[in-house]
């Protein structure tokens, strides 16, 4: 772990309404690496995730007290600009939207928006990031063609290249092949750990297996509260705490 990570949670505690969603959350999380949240259903994995880059702002409600820093920033302070946060992370949903428009189009979009116009460099860009996932190959003829005419392990690859054009430093995963196959889960897994070189990723997934096979480091999260974190073979195969125990042996779910 570097001295300085890019993420630094210090006192996050989430409400809605008279629910505590996540208590007293403090973790450094390490640069290029995968770092998974794993738990129970709804014990605030995904709560946790979307904490990251304001994506709880829409949810009606919501009291968001303490600190997330990002590259020293705190992106929950009062005038911080939220599209330029979200820019630094790339997120990955549980089921892949293809924006309405071709293959091309979607992986330039985010470079459009942020003001690169020159056709020359927007292919440059486009073929990089499709290259990247590993699309490049599948989909070279066609690129004029609707996105939405992939496969939908195609399509997870596409918004993985889209989300990667607009150069995040931080990849965010949202049970990311939940919706997939078994080679197309397999595919996305592999670009994830090649992924690390250069990015560092926060996973969401309630796979145990997929967890150690993907990640570096494991928290483990239970009615809202970091109940342990650390390297993926200690807590998966180690666990210090009881709960945590009890969760991977399959006595919680």
């Amino acid at each position: 772990m570097t001295e300085t990570p890019h993420i630094r949670i210090q006192n996050l505690n989430v409400h809605v309404g008279d629910q505590h969603l996540l208590k007293n959350i403090n973790i450094h999380i390490p640069d290029k690496s995968v770092t998974s949240i794993i738990g129970p259903s709804g014990c605030g994995k995904t709560t946790l995730l979307k904490s990251l880059n304001r994506l709880l702002d829409d949810i009606p409600g919501i009291r968001v007290s303490g600190s997330v820093l990002v590259d020293g920033e705190d992106i929950y302070a009062p005038h911080t600009e939220v599209t330029h946060i979200r820019k630094k992370m790339g997120l990955l949903a549980q089921r892949p939207f293809p924006l309405p428009m071709s293959i091309y189009d979607n992986v330039a979009y985010g470079p459009k928006i942020h003001g690169i116009r020159n056709k020359k460099e927007l292919h440059v860009l486009v073929e990089r990031y499709l290259r990247a996932v590993g699309l490049w190959d599948e989909v070279k003829t066609r690129l004029h063609g609707s996105a939405s005419a992939l496969s939908i392990g195609q399509q997870q690859r596409l918004c993985l290249a889209r989300g990667l054009a607009v150069e995040p430093e931080i990849i965010l995963g949202d049970e990311s092949t939940s919706a997939l196959d078994p080679i197309s889960t397999k595919t996305i897994e592999d670009l994830i750990i090649q992924l690390k070189e250069n990015y560092t990723i926060v996973l969401v997934t309630h796979i145990l297996r997929q967890a150690r096979r993907v990640s570096d480091y494991i928290i483990f999260v239970y009615m809202g509260e970091i109940i342990e974190f650390g390297p993926t073979e200690e807590v998966l195969l180690n666990p210090k705490e009881k709960l945590t125990q009890e969760y991977v042996k399959g006595f919680i779910s």
